[in-house]
């Protein structure tokens, strides 16, 4: 591995080019990223605006469900076209207004006045210029939070939160930021500034450590501070859920139904947990709504995403993910040029030139974006076959019409846009794959 990354040195070296505009590269890459953003979303309004179902859904969607979707769908394309555009010109006036090296002066002004000596050093200002800094951009973009969470989900009869649940869950996240990401920013930094050129390896392995007791800790301390999980009662879910678990070899430990109700009315189902011992959350509303079949079936396809390894291939692929953002971050760490460009004169701080290759890294982000919404389309199409082998075909179909349906969700996609944005192929597409037929129609 070392003989292989022997190039680093001398790729770190030729991209550190005295006078070199990164500031522009950047603002060069985020314009493009927003066009081609804006373009895709275009292509979708377009067929947002259609009054008549797919063919494939002719008979299932009624055209006035078809129509209020529409609607539902077109509204929030509006909202993120003009999120998009803030974000944009948000983004845009942090970096040609030197946004950074401003709040890491006022972060370290913060400390001088406020905190004992030993909390002057780059990781303390480091971990106050992030906390200011996330705040601040928090604060900017809690009116489209809100006017998302009020009125558009309100309108179209979502919404379960009021306002005082919207404002303590606030409360609690930037709590929770103060508290985990403190810490973790600080282990971070201490990680990369020890270990020095060979940091990357040891900062894989602690995000993956990290990653092992999140998915412990979760649930036992951060989920119930906004929702309520209880144990199933006894029934036929409860009961057929276990037998398919018990034929398919499923580690579950528990079966949860989840408080989602309290803020909106779509509804979902998953599992977590480590290898040997899973748990399984279903939501209130879906229980409430569908035929205890159709939970059954829901399920039936999450644990073919177990059974057909798609977990584990995910997990692998996000592994090599970050930790080649960390080998790549290691180029760019030591840049002058970079930090020279934004301002920074001779400080070269971490934290900053993360950031900064964050947004460098952009393009390559997108392009890899899209090749995992390709693979998770796939392993969607086998979750759902896997489904359909365990004879649940007829149940699958009609609890993911029904979610549609309640969820207001698109019926309709441009290819481009689907391909690129989309995580799951769209409703027309997986009732062909499993081979649906109308059973109303045929009568």
């Amino acid at each position: 591995m070392v003989g292989i990354l022997g190039f680093l040195p001398a790729l770190a070296q030729a991209l550190d080019k005295p006078g070199f505009n990164w500031k522009s590269l950047i603002i060069g890459f985020s314009a493009a990223h927003y066009l081609f953003e804006t373009y895709l979303s275009l292509r979708q309004y377009r067929v947002l605006q259609s009054e008549s179902p797919p063919k494939a859904l002719e008979g299932a969607i009624d055209q006035e469900t078809f129509i209020k979707s529409q609607t539902y769908s077109r509204a929030k394309s509006k909202l993120g076209f003009f999120s998009s555009l803030y974000s944009f010109l948000l983004d845009t006036s942090f970096i040609f207004f030197d946004a950074l090296p401003k709040f890491w002066g006022i972060a370290g002004t913060v400390l001088k006045l406020w905190a004992p000596a030993r909390f002057t050093g780059e990781i303390s200002q480091s971990v106050v210029f992030f906390l200011g800094y996330n705040f601040v951009s928090t604060l900017l973009t809690l009116p489209l939070s809100i006017y998302s969470t009020f009125v558009l989900e309100e309108k179209f009869g979502f919404n379960k939160q009021t306002p005082s649940l919207f404002i303590t869950d606030f409360i609690k996240t930037q709590l929770l930021t103060v508290v985990i990401g403190g810490p973790l920013l600080s282990a971070f930094l201490k990680i990369i500034i020890y270990f020095g050129g060979q940091f990357f390896y040891y900062l894989w392995l602690f995000t993956l450590v990290f990653q092992i007791v999140a998915i412990v800790v979760y649930p036992i301390l951060i989920q119930p501070l906004f929702n309520k999980v209880t144990p199933m009662e006894e029934g036929k879910i409860k009961t057929e859920v276990e037998k398919l678990a018990v034929q398919l070899k499923f580690p579950l430990k528990d079966l949860f139904v989840i408080d989602g109700s309290k803020r909106s009315a779509h509804s979902n189902a998953y599992f977590y947990g480590l290898p040997w011992k899973k748990h399984i959350v279903i939501y209130d509303t879906l229980i409430a709504k569908f035929e205890a079949d159709e939970v059954v079936a829901v399920l039936a396809h999450e644990l073919g995403h177990w059974a057909l390894s798609h977990t584990t291939k995910m997990l692998i692929i996000q592994q090599i993910h970050v930790f080649t953002i960390f080998v790549l971050f290691s180029v760019f760490i030591n840049n002058m040029s970079l930090y020279q460009s934004f301002g920074f004169g001779r400080q070269k701080p971490v934290m900053i030139g993360f950031i900064l290759f964050s947004d460098i890294l952009e393009p390559l982000n997108s392009v890899l974006a899209f090749a995992l919404s390709l693979l998770s389309r796939k392993h969607e199409y086998e979750a759902d076959a896997f489904a359909v082998k365990l004879n649940y075909a007829r149940e699958l179909s009609q609890a993911l019409i029904k979610l549609h349906i309640q969820n207001l969700s698109t019926m309709d996609a441009d290819w481009l846009y689907s391909s690129y944005h989309y995580s799951h192929p769209i409703l027309p597409e997986r009732l062909r794959a499993m081979k649906w037929k109308n059973e109303k129609k045929e009568e």
